[in-house]
């Protein structure tokens, strides 16, 4: 199988944004915009461009395997994890599904949280059409006799700083629903900069939404050992120490 042929800058962006590869993983910094799958749009997605970047920089024959274990929203930035074995992926997919993946999110949010800590609790339902969630109850409360599709969805937040105009909400996330941390920040009154469909009151120049998964910690789906990976913020967050 042959693959595209990265011109310079590409190749050299892409290679900068390994976050961490040995011979079972791939764990990068996905940009906004990017896909980690390939969808309806037909653009190309993270996977087979790293797969193009393997090729060329290994000087790979043939097929490259890439799997994906897990996914990142389009307009959402930071850690995407890619296994480079079946055997990994099958691990891997299996840790994300059962909850043993801690997972660290970094949200750039138009408000203050008030309380600066919490622990949110609350029944979502996701409208397809709208490709949309909602808070449809407390989460402390019985499923809602009229949302029976509701799942129950759970994280941790607390504030680190403001900058001049937005404040750093730092979230561990529990549950992983459709757009889980956008529909809980904004049912608190702190949508996310940039998020126009969760409230916030205008775009981002790149159109994507100031949510950055920061921190993984994860088993090593070989080595079995424990694994943590950090990944910087992208350079548009004005005023963030990262």
């Amino acid at each position: 199988m042959e693959y595209r042929t990265l011109p310079p800058a590409e190749y050299a962006e892409l290679e900068e944004r390994i976050l961490y590869e040995d011979n079972h993983l791939l764990i990068v910094n996905k940009a906004v915009g990017d896909i980690v799958q390939g969808d309806k749009t037909g653009d190309e997605c993270l996977a087979e461009t790293y797969k193009a970047f393997l090729a060329q920089r290994d000087d790979k024959p043939g097929k490259v395997f890439l799997g994906i274990p897990h996914r990142l929203d389009r307009p959402v930035s930071g850690i995407t994890v890619l296994a480079k074995t079946s055997k990994a992926l099958e691990r891997l997919a299996a840790q994300f599904r059962n909850g043993e993946i801690h997972k660290t999110y970094w949200a750039l949010c138009c408000e203050k949280p008030e309380p600066a800590e919490g622990h949110l609790k609350d029944w979502m339902v996701r409208n397809e059409k709208q490709n949309k969630s909602y808070i449809a109850g407390d989460g402390d409360t019985p499923k809602p006799a009229r949302h029976p599709d509701a799942k129950r969805a759970e994280l941790k937040y607390r504030f680190l700083y403001s900058t001049d105009r937005y404040h750093l909400v730092e979230v561990e996330l529990l549950t992983g629903r459709h757009h889980q941390i956008r529909c809980q920040l904004s049912h608190i009154g702190c949508p996310i900069k940039g998020d126009l469909k969760y409230g916030a009151p205008r775009s981002n120049p790149d159109g994507g939404i100031c949510l950055h998964s920061r921190f993984i910690r994860l088993v090593h789906p070989v080595r079995k050992t424990e694994l943590e990976v950090t990944a910087p913020v992208p350079s548009s967050w004005k005023g963030i120490r990262a």
